[in-house]
């Protein structure tokens, strides 16, 4: 490992960094609309399973790969598997990451829309359908929002991602906190409470099951080498088990945290919780034009939504960033703006999906740009980029280094040992395959 290469500084820096990444959107936003479309607490027993059965141990895989290697998620297969094709998985990855960085800016700029529309007080006006469907004001957005990402970058890993991490992580967690105390004392929030945590065991289908495994793989944004890069930033003495249980739990306790401040809202105000995607940009502006300082808590929310989009899609950046920099030996500011106009060129196409004038000339198979990139990276790319990870770490990769990283040579104790390698090498890839077949509509 070269010395120049950048740590995180601190072990508390690198975790919040981390639990960054896991923790985006797919938390507060897309958590909500599956729990409600699915059952509520049934869903979210499953989803809890899942999480400690498939995503805790996918996510130390990625991070064990990340810091065993100590490089990008290209140079990790090379220095671990020399000579041989699996570096295409990190190759894949960044391929797949560039994707979802195209449709999440766009996502995360409607975010930045209604923060500002929130502001201004004209949330009760604001028309979904027909602000997506501009031209000018999504583009505007969405290119604020990479720019934003740029300015954390050129800051570098540890004065850029680990310092904004380090400050953004506890602003979201308070937001939350408050957030949550404002839902539990609305009129008849103890009937969002049930539908959350009082599970109906006879609503669980294998399509419940399905949909909570596919959203504990995919909240976590394992796949396409984010948490890879980010444990090649952590620093030595970090205890990789305990981190990747913690990240996971934390990632999960957030989403739960979501479900207290949606659903309980949405009951006290006869609004049905099974609302799908537009639950937070559609169902939850009526809610707040209803609610007592419902201006008040109309921002704090949309912030919210916002600092969780940036938080993520810092790591998915630093990701084709890193195989730039240590692969193809650009410099760090190139790479960030290297980087950062590729997402602005995905992202404009992604915008542009949306109107009428254009989505005739960017739409392919039936599908738009927009759809094209959700569905593509999340029914084939995540979910292979995970399959091919775990394989990887439970069938090739060096028994003697793995067992050294997962204990920091012995210091660390490694009775988790043998689960975690069942579960990579069977349980993992099974899950994996079913996630595939769903996505193709085949189960």
């Amino acid at each position: 490992m070269s010395n120049e290469r950048a740590l995180f500084v601190t072990k508390l820096g690198g975790i919040l960094a981390a639990v960054g990444s896991a923790v985006g959107l797919g938390n507060i936003w897309r958590f909500p609309y599956e729990t409600g479309q699915n059952g509520g607490a049934a869903f979210l027993s499953i989803y809890v399973l899942c999480v400690l059965m498939l995503g805790t141990p996918l996510m130390l895989a990625e991070l064990t790969l990340g810091r065993a290697s100590h490089s990008n998620a290209v140079g990790a297969f090379r220095r671990l598997a020399p000579g041989t094709f699996w570096w295409v998985t990190g190759f894949v990855g960044a391929v797949g990451v560039l994707m979802i960085v195209g449709f999440y800016s766009v996502v995360a700029g409607w975010t930045l829309h209604y923060t500002v529309v929130s502001v201004l007080d004209r949330l009760t006006v604001q028309d979904f359908g027909a602000y997506s469907q501009e031209s000018w004001t999504p583009f505007l957005y969405m290119t604020g929002f990479v720019l934003l990402n740029m300015l954390i970058l050129m800051g570098g890993v540890q004065k850029g991602i680990e310092r904004w991490s380090n400050i953004l992580m506890p602003i979201m967690g308070a937001l939350m906190l408050v957030l949550c105390i404002n839902s539990l004392l609305l009129p008849g929030a103890f009937d969002g409470l049930k539908f959350l945590f009082h599970p109906d065991f006879s609503r669980i289908t294998g399509k419940v099951i399905l949909s909570a495994m596919g959203q504990s793989f995919f909240s976590i944004s394992m796949g396409v080498g984010t948490l890879l890069i980010y444990g090649s930033y952590l620093p030595n003495s970090t205890k990789m088990g305990k981190t990747s249980l913690f990240i996971c739990l934390v990632d999960t306790l957030i989403a739960i945290l979501a479900g207290i401040i949606i659903f309980p809202a949405c009951f006290s105000y006869g609004i049905q919780p099974d609302a799908g995607p537009g639950l937070a940009f559609i169902t939850l502006p009526g809610v707040f034009a209803q609610m007592p300082g419902g201006y008040v808590w109309s921002i704090v929310f949309f912030i919210l939504l916002a600092i969780a989009a940036l938080t993520s899609s810092i790591s998915m950046m630093e990701c084709p960033i890193a195989i730039l920099q240590e692969q193809l030996k650009v410099s760090r500011h190139r790479s960030v703006i290297i980087v950062t106009l590729i997402a602005l060129i995905l992202g404009t196409g992604c915008c542009l999906s949306f109107c009428p004038g254009f989505a005739s000339k960017l739409t392919f198979w039936g599908l738009s740009l927009f759809d094209i990139f959700d569905k593509v990276t999340a029914n084939f790319i995540l979910p292979l980029g995970g399959l091919l990870m775990s394989v990887f770490l439970g069938w090739r990769m060096d028994r003697r280094l793995l067992y050294d990283t997962l204990t920091n040579f012995g210091h660390d104790r490694g009775d988790y040992i043998p689960l975690f390698m069942f579960a990579v090498r069977y349980f993992a890839p099974i899950c994996i395959l079913l996630i595939f077949l769903s996505g193709l509509g085949i189960l």
